[in-house]
């Protein structure tokens, strides 16, 4: 299961198929913890207290620093001259940023799919409210993302992604990407389809994400309000 792949089972020693360290406490926590707990974040707690859990638990500075060290030896290993963007970067601080790094080299092969809700202020904060769902590999296929991991431009929604909202002009726009297809004016609200697998991706907060997706809100004083939608795909082997 590609899903139970991210969450676990990789090897003691990788954290690669961990994308977040919620994702990683999460692998440590047992079905049984989960119903007598019935609290997800406490069950969370108890596993980075080392009360839950096999062996040490890393805390998430470690967990961080052991990501950065992975992503730093893959991108030396990689024969093709593309880096990961975010390698050798300090994002320490930049939850956001992190959360992007953690995600590059996934999206960029392929195994994993992210869109990024991003609700923030234009002009540094200063200017027009602005939200959009930004379809993270298509973006980095478009831009060089190293400016924004090195800070010196802020990731934003533009009226080119998938989605785009302007709360004081009321300008809306929806573009479909090579990997999702918007389907808009939907009884559900606004719903993404991943063109590789089919599968419908629900990024209302109070509905479920959908087959093999997770949203995961980030906290971060860096914008108004991020969430991430991860969509891990499956490939015909």
């Amino acid at each position: 299961d590609d899903l139970a792949a991210l969450h676990g089972g990789g090897r003691e020693d990788s954290l690669e198929m961990f994308v977040t360290y919620e994702d990683y406490l999460d692998s440590q926590i047992s079905a049984t913890d989960k119903f007598y707990l019935e609290d997800e974040n406490l069950a969370r707690q108890l596993v980075e207290l080392g009360y839950r859990g096999s062996g040490e638990t890393l805390k998430r500075e470690e967990f961080e620093a052991r990501k950065k060290m992975e992503r730093e030896k893959h991108s030396q290993k990689q024969s093709a001259p593309k880096m990961l963007a975010s390698a050798s970067k300090d994002l320490s601080g930049f939850p956001f940023l992190q959360a992007l790094a953690n995600r590059e080299e996934l999206v960029r092969n392929g195994k994993l799919t992210s869109i990024i809700f991003i609700r923030d202020r234009t002009n540094k904060g200063q200017g027009q409210e602005v939200s959009g769902y930004i379809d993270f590999a298509h973006r980095l296929k478009t831009e060089n993302f190293e400016p924004y991991f090195d800070r010196k431009k802020k990731l934003m929604p533009k009226p080119t992604d998938l989605s785009y909202y302007n709360w004081e002009t009321l300008t809306s726009t929806s573009n479909s990407t090579s990997n999702f297809q918007v389907i808009a004016d939907n009884e559900a609200g606004l719903l993404f389809k991943n063109k590789r697998d089919r599968k419908i991706l629900n990024v209302d907060p109070k509905a479920s994400p959908g087959d093999n997706s997770t949203r995961t809100e980030i906290q971060t004083d860096e914008y108004l309000q991020v969430v991430i939608y991860d969509h891990m795909t499956r490939r015909k082997s």
